[in-house]
């Protein structure tokens, strides 16, 4: 597979993971928590530079700076991720309480006050109200991290020395 192709697939799977978070949201009603929108982010960011890439098409030099981003993007939003499942599978009694939400958040504190709340997890990040081959979404989005940083790598190690 050539790595313009490469590139195209990433950001199609991108997209949809997007699609599936949205029909969780509006079909199946799964409104998404702060920690759920962060990772959503990720997800945008790795779209951009799956798309930039594609575009770009570069040779192995380019390919391992795009693949070393898009690593890196994967790894905040898997390490969001993980930390949402850790909330999910704390006993009750260990469950932060709720907080305010992302907008009230957003308008009333400084923005690293919010990524602090936000990363910190409350309440409603640790409700589960969706699985999936026993999986939550936090679980499967955390899988769809490592699956896109594993990806990216090989399209880097597979990129031709010459465009």
């Amino acid at each position: 597979m050539n790595t313009r192709r490469a590139y195209f697939l990433g950001l199609l799977t991108c997209l949809g993971l997007m699609g599936a978070g949205l029909y969780l949201q509006y079909i199946e009603h799964q409104e998404p928590c702060p920690m759920c929108i962060m990772q959503r982010i990720a997800y945008i960011a790795l779209m951009a530079l799956f798309l930039v890439a594609a575009l770009h098409k570069p040779a192995r030099t380019g390919a391992v700076v795009y693949g070393a981003l898009m690593v890196l993007v994967a790894a905040v939003g898997g390490g969001i991720a993980a930390r949402q499942v850790w909330l999910q599978h704390l006993p009750k009694d260990m469950v932060p309480a709720c907080g305010p939400g992302l907008e009230y958040m957003m308008r009333k504190f400084p923005l690293y006050e919010v990524l602090q709340k936000v990363l910190t997890g409350s309440g409603e990040c640790a409700e589960v109200g969706w699985r999936f081959l026993g999986l939550s979404i936090a679980g499967w989005s955390l899988v769809w991290f490592v699956i896109l940083a594993a990806f990216a790598i090989y399209v880097a190690v597979r990129a031709p020395r010459r465009a």
